[in-house]
């Protein structure tokens, strides 16, 4: 590997310079369950010569922990983490090689995090891959299998995955962009669940990202939170720090004239999650009514009566 006189790093590959990516500094502790760690960890081993490394999708609810699960894990194998975001409009180029008009016409080619952490023997992490479209997928069927390669039209070359690259891939649990096809599916495997965190572990989470927060105000945070999990909603923990980083700065805005503390936590909440956050039972009873994204059909007696109310002409 050469460095050049500009702060990118190069790496030459079949007479082709490519530019490489610079690895994330985000460097975020796991808080959690220590199991789903260990089936990530698990998947990376390589226990024999003919053995490889699997590349598994980790599923949950957005804001749940999946990007972090993966820096933990790059970071206990003392690998540099990669990440590409996915989005609807990423072409095969994006995640591979993308060429750069350069000084004095010239064309540059940049290697994608996912390219580099190839070359470089890194880890990557492909973040919502649940919105890329099957083109996309498609140049990557090669690396996510036993040939571990990539080839990029563009440059006209085939990249070879370094022995220590690894890569997962986080998916949301809410509607896709794209639907991932199948022979992209039964090479992301196996699928990891990351669940709800316990109170426990959601306490300490919130004490990791805002530990200035007073604990009445995290307690707050935390019930509602399990509230929302006990209901199957999908408010996360990231609902929970953004709710509280709001309370607390209005909080610190006019240290002269103290509010209510639960005033403020409700107001944040209408303000960061919405004013049917304020009725976690009512969302539920909603979204209960709702299947495959149409509303059910309603009677008379549904105008006049609560579901569970005992005089509804249906119960």
């Amino acid at each position: 590997m050469s460095t050049g006189s500009e702060s990118l790093r190069t790496l030459n590959v079949e007479g082709v310079t490519l530019r490489l990516g610079q690895p994330s500094l985000a460097d975020q502790e796991w808080i959690g369950d220590r199991e789903v760690l260990q089936q990530l960890l698990a998947c990376w081993m390589v226990i024999d010569q003919k053995d490889v490394p699997l590349c598994p999708r980790i599923l949950g609810y957005p804001g749940i922990g999946k990007t972090t699960l993966a820096m933990s894990a790059a970071r206990e194998r003392k690998q540099a983490l990669y990440m590409y975001q996915c989005t609807a409009d990423t072409r095969p180029e994006d995640l591979l090689i993308t060429p750069v008009i350069a000084e004095g016409g010239t064309i540059a080619y940049h290697a994608s995090p996912l390219v580099t952490a190839m070359l470089t023997g890194g880890v990557c992490l492909l973040d919502e891959g649940n919105r890329m479209n099957e083109k996309s997928w498609a140049s990557l069927a090669p690396l996510l299998d036993h040939r571990r390669y990539v080839e990029s039209i563009i440059a006209g070359i085939q990249v070879q995955a370094h022995q220590d690259f690894r890569c997962c891939v986080t998916m949301n649990e809410d509607a896709s962009t794209y639907e991932v096809p199948d022979y992209i599916l039964s090479r992301l495997q196996p699928s990891l669940k990351v669940e709800f965190p316990t109170r426990d572990h959601e306490m300490a989470i919130l004490r990791y990202h805002l530990p200035f927060a007073p604990q009445d105000v995290l307690t707050l945070t935390a019930d509602f939170l399990q509230e929302a999990h006990h209901l199957d909603l999908g408010y996360s923990v990231r609902d929970g720090i953004h709710l509280l980083q709001f309370a607390l700065k209005r909080l610190a805005q006019d240290p002269s004239h103290p509010i209510s503390r639960d005033k403020v936590w409700r107001e944040a909440l209408i303000k960061v999650l919405g004013e049917e956050a304020l009725d976690l039972e009512g969302v539920s009873r909603q979204r209960k009514r709702v299947i495959g994204g149409q509303s059910v059909p309603r009677g008379l007696g549904d105008f006049f009566f609560e579901p569970d109310d005992p005089l509804h002409p249906d119960r």
